[in-house]
């Protein structure tokens, strides 16, 4: 037999020579090569930190290919597994410890109970498992030199629970009445052994507990556990023996056939309370005799928190299926009106900019959002439309200039063409003369077109106008009704002043109502030639387009209005800014602050104009009868030259129909300012001081009133129809409000 020192002969055949046993010589070996610094280099490092930017940029792309409501069931149900995990393992903790406290509680309340009771907890039936009554386990240790018959320290256990299939549990506890690993006192878990018995034999020996021995504390008292426990009792082997005061049984590892629930409860933690047993002897002295282990079993308590655990298992999916389900259902509910945004904007790509998002209550997200797109998505339709028509009037302008243009130019060809060919015939000179007075014809209406043209040009550009002047509004009026009543000596053509009627309810709104009366003196900043080409366009067309002996009527007032002069000049020319205006107005009498305004009113009982087209008479080359208007001289250009020098006065113009047949043209000029009462009452004496009466004309002394054209300027002279004054309001927004009314017949 080899020893463990020696190896064996390699060579077993003894014919084959063995080679030389002598130790060789080693050959040297090469010490290694000392390792290079593993410090990374610069590319190193930027190579690390492009792969990981790689791999999270993959990371969020494929994290942003799942939709929103996908992302928040899962952040739901992440959350609600989280709570319910804490919650469970909170449960399982605190009634894990409640328990332990308990049963160390029962341990240290019964140890001298159950130690004094030994024989008769012995002689119960303890074969009902851990459960039972009998469910303490119960080992003396002998330190006072008592040898068992193999002569080691003699370890008696008198109570050791039996479960099924004599099955037993061992706790694993220091031999020999070692004490290194525990404190005496306090309460320890100690792990189990299952073991199975095999063989019981009965002696007759006694107790080995001496009459009046006593477990005695000799360590501080609580709820602790030892650590670095050894040894197993003698049960980690094969076989090994446990005695009693009358029966010993012999242990052994348990068979196959002993079921899963009896091991696992037998292979359960102890929870043991180590004390020192002391006994007196022959002199009554006490003497300390070993060490006396008194341990319940945690079996019961683990399958309680099993049980506990299960049950939270099973409560915690039934919870995160209905918190799942729920969340589904209010995420696809709360998202269903970005479902529906989804699909108006995917319609409004495809071109129907009149699709609208339907409304939510604003409050929320979604209503709010959902009320700013329709918002925008309405100026954006409303500013699709304007550059629509602007483009569309581009085009009618290009080609209604190039036909106008071309007309002059195509008889001025012509009769060029005709005097070469008939200058060489009998009667040439006449004829000739015949053409040139035909030539200049189209020659002058060409440059008033090309005259007319230039003005918009410059209107459109800003150029061409000062409104800085003083403009005698009643004075240019006049001589323009007297240059209508000098074209047509038939025409009846009364004077009037603009008043503003009130609302009686609300089938009759508020008006503007022409009165018979005397103008008075009305003065206001501007460009005095270019409203003088605005009153002069409106009478011309009024002698061009109606009968030479209709009536007609002007009129003139100043009326406070609720709106400032620059947003009234960005307003269409329609019904409905002429009602905006006068509810302006309306909304002026009862306030003592806004704008006075200049209103002017022709009235005419002609043909009038065909409601569908009353909006197309400011566009350029517009006319209602393109054949009279060549005949009359017209170009087209009039009301739109008169709408771009209104509209650089920051002024409105609109035409209406007129009560009985005919057209309105209204114009709204701004003045100024309406002064509070109190500067009203402090300054109305100027005036009243001026040599012979006349207003207009302020003393040296007297207080210089603004312009809202340019600042503080001169004062003015005008005189005040009897209105209140208004503060300015934004009652409406551009698009105005419903169409005005047609006024009652006086």
């Amino acid at each position: 037999m080899t020893s463990p020192r020696q190896s064996p002969n390699p060579n077993p055949n003894p014919s084959t020579p063995a080679p030389d046993s002598r130790p060789t010589p080693a050959a040297p070996i090469p010490a290694p090569a000392a390792a290079p610094s593993a410090a990374p280099g610069p590319d190193a490092v930027r190579y690390a930190k492009e792969r990981h930017e790689r791999k999270r940029n993959l990371f969020l792309r494929h994290l942003d290919r799942v939709s929103l409501s996908s992302k928040l069931v899962a952040c739901t149900i992440v959350v609600l597994l989280v709570g319910v995990t804490v919650i469970s393992f909170s449960i399982r903790t605190l009634v894990g410890n409640y328990m332990l406290e308990k049963t160390d509680t029962q341990l240290r309340v019964q140890s001298q109970l159950v130690f004094n009771n030994i024989d008769l907890l012995t002689k119960n039936d303890n074969s009902s498992g851990l459960n039972s009554p009998n469910s303490y386990f119960l080992q003396l240790q002998y330190t006072d030199g008592t040898k068992d018959a193999d002569g080691n320290p003699l370890t008696v256990t008198p109570l050791l629970p039996q479960l099924r299939d004599n099955i037993v549990s061992m706790p694993v506890l220091p031999t020999d009445g070692d004490t290194s690993g525990i404190t005496l006192g306090q309460v320890f878990t100690a792990p189990a052994v299952a073991k199975q018995i095999i063989q019981v034999q009965s002696e007759t020996t006694q107790s080995p507990a001496p009459d009046g021995a006593t477990p005695g504390d000799s360590g501080t008292g609580g709820n602790g556990s030892s650590s670095g426990q050894s040894g197993s009792n003698g049960t980690d082997g094969g076989e090994s023996s446990q005695s009693s005061s009358s029966v010993t049984k012999v242990l052994a590892n348990p068979r196959g056939n002993v079921s899963h629930a009896t091991l696992a409860s037998a292979n359960a933690p102890w929870r043991i309370l180590p004390l020192q047993w002391t006994a007196k002897d022959a002199n009554g002295n006490e003497k300390v005799r070993g060490v006396l282990y008194i341990g319940l079993s945690l079996s019961d308590q683990m399958d309680t928190l099993n049980t506990l655990t299960r049950y939270c298992v099973v409560v915690g999916i039934a919870v995160l299926l209905l918190g799942g389900s729920l969340s589904t259902l209010i995420i696809q509910q709360t998202l269903a009106p970005l479902k529906r945004m989804e699909k108006t904007a995917a319609k409004i790509a495809a071109g129907d900019l009149s699709q609208r998002i339907p409304s939510a209550p604003e409050n929320t997200e979604v209503g709010s959002l959902a009320a700013s797109l329709n918002t925008m998505l309405s100026r954006i339709e409303s500013s699709f439309h304007e550059q629509e028509e602007t483009t569309n009037k581009m085009k009618r302008f290009v080609s209604d200039a190039s036909h106008e243009l071309r007309t002059p130019l195509a008889a001025i060809h012509g009769y060029a063409e005709l005097y070469k060919m008939q200058r060489d015939m009998p009667g040439a000179l006449e004829r000739a003369d015949e053409s040139i007075e035909h030539i200049e014809k189209s020659s002058q209406r060409m440059t008033v077109l090309v005259e007319d043209l230039l003005s918009l040009a410059r209107l459109d550009e800003g150029r061409g106008i000062d409104v800085t002047g003083t403009v005698h509004l009643s004075s240019l009026v006049t001589d323009a009704v007297d240059d209508l009543h000098a074209l047509d000596p038939e025409r009846v053509i009364t004077r009037k002043i603009i008043q503003l009627e009130p609302a009686r309810d609300l089938n009759h709104p508020a008006s503007l109502k022409a009165v018979d009366g005397d103008w008075t003196k009305v003065v206001l900043p501007g460009d005095a030639s270019r409203l003088r080409q605005v009153v002069t366009n409106i009478v011309g067309n009024i002698h061009r387009y109606t009968p030479t002996d209709s009536p007609a009527e002007s009129a003139i007032g100043v009326i406070p209005a609720a709106i400032d002069p620059r947003q009234l000049g960005r307003m269409p020319s329609t019904d409905a800014s002429l009602r905006r205006f006068i509810d302006a107005a309306e909304v002026g009498a009862s306030m003592q602050t806004g704008y006075r305004y200049a209103v002017l009113q022709f009235i005419d009982h002609g043909p009038g104009v065909p409601d569908a087209s009353r909006s197309q008479i400011f566009e350029r080359f517009y006319t209602a009868d393109p054949s009279r208007a060549r005949q009359k001289g017209g170009t087209g250009l009039g009301m739109a030259i008169a709408q771009s020098v209104v509209r650089a006065h920051h002024g409105f113009i609109c035409a209406t129909a007129t009560d009985g047949g005919g057209l309105t043209l209204t114009v709204v000029l701004p003045v100024e300012p309406v002064q509070p009462a109190s500067v009203q009452q402090g300054t109305a004496g100027g005036p009243k001081e001026s040599k012979g009466g006349k207003t207009g004309r302020t003393g040296k002394g007297a207080k210089q009133k603004g312009s809202w054209f340019s600042g503080p300027s001169e004062a003015k002279p005008h005189e005040e129809a009897p209105a209140q004054s208004v503060q300015p309001v934004d009652t409406a927004g551009r698009d105005g409000l419903a169409t005005q009314p047609t006024p009652p017949k006086a």
